[in-house]
């Protein structure tokens, strides 16, 4: 598995080197879709209007939306992609399985994927004046946000799987997952509660609080947010595997 996962990080390091325009690109865009946003609202709040500690939460929020969407497309697009490349079949015929396969690939692209979201970060901190906290303790929260970004990623996976053209599916649910990561935990209502079960939420709102309020970490809140993480994950994988026995049964894996 270690050969795996080399031969994995050594080929994500390299499409990055020969690639160099598409990571100048996704700073730019990804940062021009922010600014966007955040000057759009500023102009409907009207002249004067300040969001002072909100717009540090806002950037955590799309900062774990570009690490969720990167969890998420190298699993349904990927999938898609090598359906469409006819590449496929090789991936379920490797000695590992799909499975692991897909999940080294994306832990071996975590470290360009970090690099992306930091260069991000630190542009949109300077362009939007956010001051954000870094405390070491915060990479437990995003861990579970990534877990549970994996789930969904190979519940959609099994979409690209078995019906092979699913991008305008899965363009859509990319923009569902803010809805999610930007959910409000404070409040005492049915809905404030509502959010403790729903993907990503939890870890999302932890986060925000450590990053934006600078709040210690609450180790009860951690408890529910891996746990939440933990059980999509296992929704996902299970998911997946049901589709994986159904695309073989179908005979969907040898050629697009």
């Amino acid at each position: 598995m270690l050969d795996l996962f080399w031969v994995e990080f050594i080929r994500s390091w390299l499409n990055l080197r020969r690639y160099p325009s598409e990571f100048v690109g996704a700073v730019v865009s990804l940062s021009t879709l922010f600014l966007l946003l955040f000057l759009g609202a500023k102009f409907l709040a009207g002249p004067g209007a300040e969001f002072g500690e909100r717009t540090g939460a806002i950037l955590v929020g799309f900062l774990l939306w570009i690490l969720t969407i990167f969890a998420y497309n190298t699993l349904s697009f990927g999938l898609s992609e090598e359906a469409q490349t006819g590449t496929l079949e090789q991936v379920f015929l490797t000695p590992y399985g799909p499975v692991p396969l897909l999940l080294v690939r994306n832990l071996a692209g975590l470290g360009t994927q970090l690099l992306l979201l930091g260069t991000i970060t630190v542009v949109l901190m300077l362009l939007t004046g956010a001051r954000l906290s870094f405390p070491p303790l915060v990479a437990l929260p995003i861990l579970t946000v990534l877990l549970g970004s994996y789930g969904l990623g190979f519940a959609m996976a099994s979409l690209a799987l078995l019906f092979k053209r699913v991008q305008q599916l899965l363009g859509i649910s990319q923009f569902l997952l803010i809805v999610l990561l930007q959910y409000p935990l404070e409040g005492t209502g049915w809905l404030a509660k509502l959010g403790y079960f729903l993907p990503l939420v939890p870890g999302a709102s932890l986060a925000r609080q450590m990053m934006a309020a600078e709040a210690g970490l609450d180790w009860g809140l951690l408890g529910l947010a891996l746990f939440n993480g933990l059980f999509y994950l296992g929704v996902g994988l299970f998911i997946f595997s049901r589709a994986v026995r159904t695309a073989k049964r179908r005979g969907l894996l040898f050629g697009y």
